[in-house]
C-alpha cells in the first residue's frame, strides 16, 4: 500500500498557480493510473488506484498548505502507512530551477510551510519529490510569486517536469530501488 500526496491550496483562485504544482501533478497521475474519482475524506480529496496489484492512495489535502499535515496524518494512521517507505510528497520548491525535480528521502522543510506541517506530525523521514518553480526576483515578492501562474513558456517546462515526476512516482510505487530512481531523475 502506498500514499502519494500532492500539496496545494483548495479554491479556484489557487488553481494552476506555482504553489499548486503538487495538486496539478497528482490530478494527472490519478488520470494516468485510472484512479476512482476523488472523494472528500480525511480533510482532503482522496482517491485510490491499483498498480500491478499494489493499492495506491492519492491525496490532495484541503486544509490549505500550512496545515497539510493535519490531513496526511489522518490517512497515514487510518491505513497504517509507513511514511518512511510508503508515502511520497510532491510539492513546489523555489530553490530549484524552473522545471527541475529533486527526489529526497528526508530533510528539513527548507522554508516550505506545507512540509513544516508534515514534519510536525511525523518527523523528517519521508520520501519527497521537489518540483522546481524558480525564484521571485526579490525576496519580498515570494508570496505573490508562488501564488502566481506560469507563463506559456514556463508551463511547457512544468508539463515536461510533471511527466518525469509521474514516472518517478510510478517507479516508487513499483518498488524500484530508490537509489536508482534518484540517480535517474535527479540528474535531469
Amino acid at each position: 500500500m502506498k500514499l502519494i500526496v500532492g500539496l496545494g491550496n483548495p479554491g479556484r483562485e489557487y488553481e494552476r498557480t506555482r504553489h499548486n504544482v503538487g495538486f496539478d501533478i497528482v490530478d494527472k497521475l490519478a488520470d494516468k493510473l485510472k484512479a476512482n474519482g476523488f472523494k472528500d475524506k480525511f480533510k482532503g480529496l482522496l482517491t485510490e488506484a491499483n498498480v500491478n496489484g499494489e493499492k495506491v492512495y492519492i491525496l490532495k489535502p484541503q486544509t490549505y498548505m500550512n496545515l497539510s499535515g493535519d490531513s496526511i496524518i489522518q490517512v497515514v494512521n487510518f491505513y497504517k502507512i509507513d511514511p518512511k517507505k510508503d508515502m511520497v510528497i510532491i510539492y513546489d520548491d523555489m530553490d530549484l530551477p524552473l522545471g527541475k525535480l529533486r527526489i529526497k528521502e528526508k530533510g528539513s522543510a527548507g522554508g516550505h510551510n506545507g512540509i513544516k506541517s508534515i514534519i510536525s506530525h511525523m518527523g523528517q523521514d519521508f520520501l519527497r519529490i521537489k518540483c522546481g518553480i524558480g525564484k521571485a526576483q526579490n525576496k519580498g515578492e515570494n508570496i505573490n510569486f508562488v501564488l502566481g501562474k506560469f507563463s506559456k513558456d514556463e508551463q511547457e517546462l512544468i508539463d515536461n517536469m510533471s511527466e518525469d515526476v509521474m514516472s518517478a512516482a510510478i517507479d516508487m510505487i513499483n518498488d524500484t530501488q530508490l537509489e536508482k530512481i534518484m540517480q535517474k531523475y535527479n540528474k535531469k
